[in-house]
């Protein structure tokens, strides 16, 4: 790296869509070892922003949503994992949240990520709702009151943890989770092509 010292950060070429995959100037990365190699270098900035180290250099990552996309996993003997898009494994899950578009999202100590929609299936009859209700129909019971915004007593069992499940709107969650969802390059900073 000392041979480097002023490699200019990369800003716009390369993004994050809400089914986890990278996209590089808005063609899809479909080679796995490629992929791989994004999940593992992926780390966020002190300024909240996501990127990719590669070398000397940070190509800072533009995401569709969250800094994450968590997908379930298949683990010893049955019980379900979490994991991030980046190939990071979920250990806990702090919160879960809905949004105004209804989308499942987890805040969990990788940070803030939206459940991916080909998993939801798997984690609806982990719902508990008022009344005794359960799955889908505490789900549907709820679904309405968390998408305007307004609690109800909806809980997704995880493990051994019952988490309340909050509201959230998508344009709220970068601020409220800390995270710059389009990193800009600095002014007078040298653009890299």
């Amino acid at each position: 790296m000392a041979k480097w010292p002023n490699v200019p950060a990369v800003f716009g070429w390369l993004s994050l869509d809400c089914r986890g995959h990278w996209l590089l100037k808005g063609e899809r990365i479909a080679n796995p070892g490629i992929a791989a190699f994004f999940g593992r270098n992926y780390s966020r900035d002190d300024q909240g922003r996501w990127f990719l180290q590669n070398g000397p250099q940070r190509v800072y990552v533009a995401l569709d949503y969250t800094p994450h996309i968590y997908r379930i996993t298949p683990s010893p003997g049955g019980t379900m994992a979490l994991a991030s898009h980046s190939g990071a494994a979920v250990d806990t899950v702090h919160a879960a949240y809905i949004d105004d578009r209804g989308q499942l999202l987890l805040d969990t100590e990788l940070g803030i990520g939206l459940v991916h929609d080909a998993d939801l299936d798997m984690l609806v009859p982990r719902f508990s709702g008022p009344g005794g209700l359960s799955g889908d129909a505490a789900l549907m019971a709820t679904l309405d009151a968390l998408q305007a915004g307004k609690d109800a007593a909806l809980e997704l069992t995880l493990g051994d943890s019952r988490i309340p499940v909050k509201p959230v709107r998508v344009a709220e969650v970068p601020e409220r989770f800390a995270f710059v969802a389009r990193p800009l390059q600095p002014a007078g900073q040298e653009e890299c092509y």
